[in-house]
């Protein structure tokens, strides 16, 4: 294994720490908290990349689905990914590696990474819904309600966040001749 690609799983797997740390940082709603979690699914794409931001989230959801207590609410354990907040776990996954995409097909700037993240709340806010229609057998109208409209506006900010915070670390460790992304 070279000596870039240890480095980059050993990021992969701080982010999912990170990841971990964040999701502590809630507010309750009735089936779905507002959490830390997608900010740092964010960060962890606009610093990693596609490949390495997903297998962050990867890494993530099976520390999780073992029982560790890396989920919002110190919760873990498989049951959590077949509940409620489930599609949007999985759709971190997913968020994570369009957000890295959308980058390294265009660029990794502030305007760019802005649109990647909005990308990634958008994708991780449609994996949630689904999940919430098709497990509680909820309406379109219900489902949104539940678990698309609540997280909007922080969505929206949470995103805004990732893509300064995350653009800022890469380009910090940019210059500490660090390399990220499908180029590592």
């Amino acid at each position: 294994m070279s000596s870039s690609r240890l480095r980059m799983l050993l990021f992969s797997s701080m982010m999912a720490a990170v990841t971990a740390i964040l999701a502590q940082v809630e507010i309750p709603l009735p089936l779905v908290p507002i959490s830390g979690q997608t900010l740092a699914v964010g960060i962890a794409a606009t610093i990693l990349g596609s490949r390495y931001g997903a297998f962050a989230m990867i890494i993530y959801m099976f520390l999780g689905m073992t029982g560790l207590p890396v989920f919002a609410g110190f919760a873990g354990g498989a049951h959590v990914v077949a509940g409620p907040t489930g599609g949007y776990i999985i759709g971190f996954i997913a968020a994570a590696y369009l957000t890295g995409l959308f980058l390294e097909k265009t660029s990794f700037t502030i305007k760019m990474a802005i649109i990647a993240n909005l990308i990634g709340m958008i994708v991780t806010l449609t994996f949630g819904a689904i999940w919430l229609k098709v497990l509680l057998d909820l309406s379109w109208p219900a489902a949104m309600a539940a678990g698309v409209y609540p997280f909007l506006v922080v969505g929206v900010m949470k995103a805004l966040m990732a893509a300064w915070i995350g653009i800022a670390v890469r380009n910090r460790l940019g210059r500490s001749q660090m390399r990220f992304g499908e180029a590592a």
